[in-house]
């Protein structure tokens, strides 16, 4: 690969991830604080995501695979994706925002596997030439939350009361205008399967990888994964929110921790997996993700800030240790004949199933203790994150307990 081929496309997923964090890392605060959305509401736009999750392999299996090149779809989808972020950015209600949001995320979700599909196409060793590409993207939603807090100061409580929050959705609007122009200079990357017009619609979602929940373990896996994203889904709603009301200085930089935790034990992985197996790796991420709502619980912004850091930091265990475990154990698990399809259903059942069902909870937990936010802010805010993490810690108890160990080895 050429350095200008390892530029191109390293600058890609730069771009990709940096519109991504310019905006969902604030969103919850944005809604409750400047379109003065309840729980319910915030949850509601938030499963957003999880539609786009769930449309997106229609989109890549039905139209990137079959019909034009990668690189010209993902140009097109950040274009007309940075007209409905703009509208986003406009909108006064969160009535009249719900539909952009919606509209948005159903392009912009099919970008993420199509930039995974650039890059491997270019790849002639994947296994040790991708994480090098993909960190970027990493450090692209880093300098995101970093420009927000250090150089625009848009998060702020004065900032947030004045609306300024709203400047992350043009933000993200103007770069997404530079992708999508930048995208056509990509590598061209023809359909894979052009004329092919057989594939079922199981084929496209993944379903024929089914057959692997015959076995016990690779069940008990599957069902884990969208249990654990019922706390993941408290994650991504509130934490802002949460640092915001609390007073912390600076909130969405210091967010940026769990992105730099995440590159740290993406690196660690390897060894531990090797040393201590799958089972172990995965329940000391649902421990991890416990431990971080425990720490969030009963930490505040002033001689506790310690805790509320280390909850953020235990990001990447809980990321790494469960997710890319987990796509390891599933390409294992599938062989050659199912790894793609394998890959597709955990993502539906996490990003969709796991994620919908925890929005939908978080948001109806914030509500049902409306009143004590009114009264108590921090007692709002221990009860709520006491909650996912019973949630996790529950998870890790079933796993520990009806999984059986076996090895795994990562290819």
């Amino acid at each position: 690969m050429s350095g200008l081929i390892r530029f191109k496309l390293s600058f890609m997923m730069f771009l990709e991830f940096f519109i991504w964090g310019a905006w969902f890392v604030t969103l919850g605060t944005f809604l409750g604080k400047n379109l003065n959305a309840e729980g319910t509401v915030v949850a509601n736009i938030f499963n957003t995501q999880s539609y786009g999750a769930i449309i997106a392999p229609f989109i890549v299996g039905l139209i990137a695979d079959r019909y034009f090149n990668a690189e010209r779809i993902l140009g097109v989808l950040h274009l007309l994706g940075a007209g409905l972020m703009y509208m986003m950015y406009k909108s006064g209600t969160a009535g009249e925002f719900f539909p952009y949001v919606l509209g948005y995320m159903i392009l912009f979700m099919p970008t993420l596997a199509l930039v995974n599909s650039i890059s491997f196409r270019q790849l002639s060793n994947p296994e040790k030439q991708f994480s090098g590409i993909r960190i970027w993207g990493t450090i692209g939603w880093i300098v995101a939350g970093l420009a927000i807090s250090y150089v625009f100061v848009w998060d702020s409580a004065d900032a947030i009361q004045g609306g300024m929050l709203r400047n992350t959705f043009l933000m993200a609007s103007v770069v997404s205008v530079v992708l999508g122009i930048y995208s056509f200079t990509l590598p061209a990357t023809p359909p894979m399967k052009a004329g092919n017009t057989g594939s079922s619609v199981s084929d496209i979602l993944g379903l024929d990888a089914l057959n692997l929940l015959k076995d016990k373990n690779f069940l008990v896996f599957f069902v884990s994964s969208i249990l654990i994203c019922i706390p993941l889904a408290f994650y991504y709603q509130f934490a802002n929110t949460f640092l915001v009301d609390i007073q912390m200085a600076n909130p969405t930089a210091k967010m940026t921790l769990g992105q730099a935790s995440e590159v740290l034990f993406l690196l660690a992985l390897p060894l531990f997996f090797k040393r201590f197996g799958f089972k172990n790796t995965i329940l000391v991420a649902m421990l991890a993700w416990a431990l971080r709502y425990l720490l969030f619980a009963y930490g505040n912004a002033g001689d506790l800030t310690f805790m509320l850091l280390l909850g953020i930091a235990l990001h990447g265990v809980c990321y790494d240790f469960f997710f890319v475990a987990g796509q390891i154990y599933t390409d294992a698990k599938a062989g050659e004949k199912y790894k793609s399809a394998a890959q597709g259903l955990i993502s539906l059942a996490t990003y969709g199933v796991g994620m919908m069902i925890g929005f939908w909870a978080a948001g109806l937990i914030s509500d049902s203790y409306a009143a004590i936010k009114d009264a108590d802010i921090a007692l709002f805010w221990e009860k709520v994150w006491i909650i996912p993490a019973g949630i996790a810690f529950a998870v890790m108890v079933l796993f520990f307990l009806f999984f059986k160990n076996e090895k795994v080895e990562s290819k």
